[in-house]
């Protein structure tokens, strides 16, 4: 039995935990904030920002995501504060994760600007073995829970951007927890370690057309990660009218997608993604991953409500 335990570790840690590792999603362009604390509130807009991914959907356990994040500019715009409030679902393993940013926007010229960012939060992070289908139902090895541990932390980021490209750095997360436990025997057990991460973010948008009516978005994330290859996301999405877009999406070593999203006029944005891994044996039967974006922007100026494509 002492194998299967360790075996059951073993998978959890394969999974990418959330206190191990941040929050992936296909839409990362629309979750800047989660990301860089730098961004927070450099748009001119009230924005609230939700996202859901269900990852891997034919398999029992596999890993689901909810982002909520909140933002807005404050003190004639040169500040800005947010809240964001992240829940992961892996296995019998749940994190809850719940941030605030500040960030101070310094003014490069008439048209770029610098933010500096700090978030302050804290993981809660359980595991609820009673949810495990086992074999030997008085088996002593998963009759307590993994109690809920809060691991405090903090990150840093830089954003600088202008009406036509953005380029950010960040560390999300500074500290690296340890969640652990205890076995029968009393022995310590650490279910995962907290990795620092190391972000680079890119993007830019392009007329296609003399009249604005078609334009292009290119974006990248480059994430490093200790004991990790380096992984790039990179997607392009063609905007029409400002409201109808689609586009590609790669992930290195692991998946390809299409992004699809249409801007109502009130500043609301309804996005979806499908991705599908090319890597693994799973690729024929794994169901691919879904996500689903809303964002809602609240402008005094409609234009920027609507048009604020970063």
């Amino acid at each position: 039995m002492k194998k299967i335990i360790y075996i059951l570790i073993l998978m959890l840690a394969g999974l990418n935990l959330s206190a191990q590792q941040e929050a992936m999603f296909t839409h990362y362009m629309f979750n800047k904030m989660a990301i860089n604390p730098g961004y927070t509130g450099t748009q001119e807009v009230i924005r609230i920002t939700g996202l859901h991914r269900s990852q891997w959907v034919s398999f029992k356990g596999a890993p689901i995501t909810q982002n909520i994040a909140a933002q807005m500019p404050i003190v004639g715009k040169n500040f800005g504060v947010g809240l964001n409030v992240a829940n992961e679902q892996i296995g019998p393993t749940k994190d809850i994760g719940v941030k605030g940013n500040f960030s101070y926007h310094l003014k490069i010229n008439e048209k770029s600007k610098l933010g500096l960012g700090l978030s302050v939060g804290v993981n809660f992070v359980s595991t609820n073995l009673n949810s495990l289908a086992i074999v030997e139902q008085n088996d002593i090895s998963f009759a307590n829970n993994i109690n809920s541990k809060a691991l405090p932390n903090f990150g840093f980021g830089a954003f600088y951007f202008t009406p036509k490209y953005f380029v950010g750095m960040s560390i999300p997360k500074l500290l690296q927890n340890s969640f652990e436990t205890t076995n029968i025997s009393g022995n310590s057990i650490v279910i995962s370690n907290d990795k620092r991460h190391y972000y680079l973010m890119g993007g830019a948008i392009f007329n296609l057309t003399a009249d604005k009516q078609f334009k292009i978005k290119p974006t990248s994330l480059v994430k490093v990660t200790g004991g990790a290859p380096v992984q790039i996301d990179l997607a392009a999405t063609v905007i029409y009218n400002d409201k109808l877009t689609g586009g590609l999406a790669l992930r290195s070593g692991d998946a390809m997608g299409i992004l699809l999203g249409y801007t109502f006029n009130k500043g609301l944005t309804f996005g979806y993604s499908f991705d599908w891994s090319y890597t693994n044996k799973t690729f024929d039967y794994n169901g691919g991953s879904h996500e689903i974006l809303l964002r809602y922007n609240i402008a005094k100026n409609q234009e920027k409500s609507v048009h604020s494509h970063f």
